[in-house]
């Protein structure tokens, strides 16, 4: 294995919650896709593809290598397409889905003989970030009054809608669904698919997957639609560790660790978000804070408990780290990207990509 840091993408950890998405897809009837935005690693698409239907994308980049790499259905997504792109886009996808009836209306020649769809904003969310939230005041994220999607309906065949984060509460969902089919119902009805985007986090423990089974069939049957999901975090959370190294400690009024990596770097949300990471386990008579090795102050993983004193040369596992992760890890400060690692179900490991220095270099110059 290579040296610290890395990703470990465990697949045995990965497979339980391919194995509820495809329960899902056959009790509801729902095709899941997976959102390349949170997670594009295609190491492990060998494993995905065989419990999803495809990928959505957010980007042409994105629209390629689902394509290339998963297979499946390629929906073709983004906030807003360039005239450059757009022939490629529709050579390499199933779906393309515009963000605007402007985009549509400008796009209508070359997309003439392609399935299209149009993102629809619901102004509901589920969201307690402003900076996540798509129904936030003044949102760019797809048309919100039916008034204006009504001219351009003939246009397309279906509708996405993406409008929860992290929703892990299904009394929640079902009540936002039915402000959507009371709002937009009339249009809906007149579509043939219809994706309700990601952020429903069907995966987590105890979430009652045979209630939200039965609200997209019927949905799905009420409304003559084949339904999607575009499952990211759902997808693959808890598959994945930041494999990490003590470089140093010290005490400046706590327990300080210094680690081989960067919350800057390699797990941005973190700082973003403002949250901390996860450690297993988090218990012990010892707390400590581990920083990462930028130089940004706030470069924190977070404060957590172990057994004994750490020294450097501790190997530490920072969990879940698999979300918005890799899509988003950069070369700030020039320290080390993290390898890419993947443990196969029968435990053995193998490495996938490492990075050095030319690689640092090429992305700069």
């Amino acid at each position: 294995m290579p040296d610290t840091p890395y990703y470990l993408i465990d697949k045995s950890r990965l497979l339980p919650n391919l194995e509820k998405i495809a329960w899902l897809r056959e009790e509801s009837g729902a095709k899941s896709l997976l959102a390349l935005k949170c997670f594009a690693t295609w190491g492990v698409f060998d494993l995905m593809r065989q419990y999803m239907d495809g990928t959505t994308s957010s980007s042409l980049f994105e629209v390629k290598l689902g394509a290339e790499e998963f297979g499946g259905e390629t929906h073709a997504y983004s906030v807003a397409w360039a005239d450059h792109e757009i022939d490629e886009v529709i050579r390499v996808s199933d779906k393309v889905i515009f963000n605007t009836a402007n985009q549509l209306r400008r796009f209508e020649a070359p997309s003439r003989d392609h399935t299209r769809g149009l993102r629809v904003n619901p102004g509901v969310s589920t969201s307690d970030f402003d900076l996540a939230d798509p129904a936030r005041p003044f949102s760019r994220l797809g048309e919100h009054a039916p008034e204006d999607i009504e001219p351009v309906a003939d246009m397309i065949s279906g509708f996405m809608f993406h409008n929860n984060c992290e929703n892990a509460d299904f009394e929640r969902f079902d009540a936002m669904l039915g402000m959507i089919e009371q709002r937009f119902g009339h249009l809906i009805r007149r579509m043939d698919w219809i994706s309700l985007g990601g952020g429903i986090h069907f995966t987590g423990d105890g979430y009652p997957l045979d209630k939200l089974a039965e609200r997209l069939k019927r949905f799905g049957g009420q409304n003559e639609v084949q339904v999607y999901l575009e499952p990211g975090e759902a997808a693959i959370t808890n598959s994945t560790t930041l494999e990490v190294t003590v470089l140093d400690t010290l005490h400046n009024g706590k327990n300080l660790a210094i680690v081989d990596s960067s919350v800057e770097a390699h797990m941005l949300d973190l700082l973003i978000y403002r949250e901390s990471g996860k450690m297993t386990p988090d218990d012990g008579p010892e707390e400590w804070m581990i920083c990462g090795k930028s130089c940004l102050a706030g470069d924190i993983f977070g404060e957590f408990r172990f057994p004994q004193p750490l020294t450097a040369g501790d190997r530490l596992s920072v969990q879940d780290a698999g979300g918005y992760t890799m899509v988003k890890k950069n070369w700030f400060n020039g320290v080390k990207m993290p390898a890419i690692a993947i443990r196969e179900t029968d435990g053995t490991e193998r490495l996938v990509r490492d990075f050095g220095y030319d690689d640092f270099k090429a992305a700069l110059g």
